[in-house]
């Protein structure tokens, strides 16, 4: 099986963590970049308005994979819209490959449960593959968690390992199936 990792970060986060998990699988890894740098009321304007932004690589990097694995954030519930140009291309195309999405998320305490049908709805398939992972869970339960110290959070080695070994793992099993 060909697998690829596309990747989006507005922290780096998950940039880092996707970047783990590819040297760990020898998988290939593009990175989405946009053409000028993101802020946070661009976010807000996107998910508002349905708004897919320009971006780099070209949606047509994904024809020769059998699973691609997609890595970003999720912002109000969705998957972040730099991503949005490859979710449009698959539900185009009938013949493309299975996906899987993972995400890093500081802005959520919770899980996201209307994600799947989310994806779903912007691929046309359900995910072969999702896991909604969040900053909250990497940090001490004797701290009192704010929003602003998940946002502000960056992962370090141990994290890396930690969730990367998680996702290794689960695409393992998922190989097996």
């Amino acid at each position: 099986m060909k697998i690829a990792i596309l990747s989006y970060s507005y922290t780096g986060n998950n940039a880092a963590l996707a970047t783990w998990v590819g040297e760990k699988l020898s998988l290939d890894h593009f990175r989405v970049s946009e053409h000028k740098k993101r802020k946070s009321q661009t976010i807000a304007f996107d998910m508002l308005f349905g708004r897919v932004p320009a971006v780099l690589p070209e949606s047509t990097i994904l024809d020769p994979y059998d699973l691609i694995l997609f890595f970003g954030p999720v912002w109000m519930g969705q998957p972040g819209t730099p991503l949005r140009s490859f979710f449009r291309y698959i539900k185009g195309r009938d013949d493309l490959c299975k996906y899987g999405f993972i995400s890093l998320s500081g802005g959520s305490d919770h899980s996201n449960p209307l994600l799947s049908a989310d994806l779903e709805k912007r691929t046309g398939r359900p995910p072969h593959f999702l896991l909604d992972l969040h900053i909250a869970d990497l940090l001490t339960s004797e701290q009192t968690i704010t929003r602003k110290m998940t946002s502000e959070y960056r992962i370090n080695d141990s994290d890396l390992c930690k969730l990367g070994t998680i996702i290794t793992e689960k695409l393992q099993a998922l190989s097996e199936t």
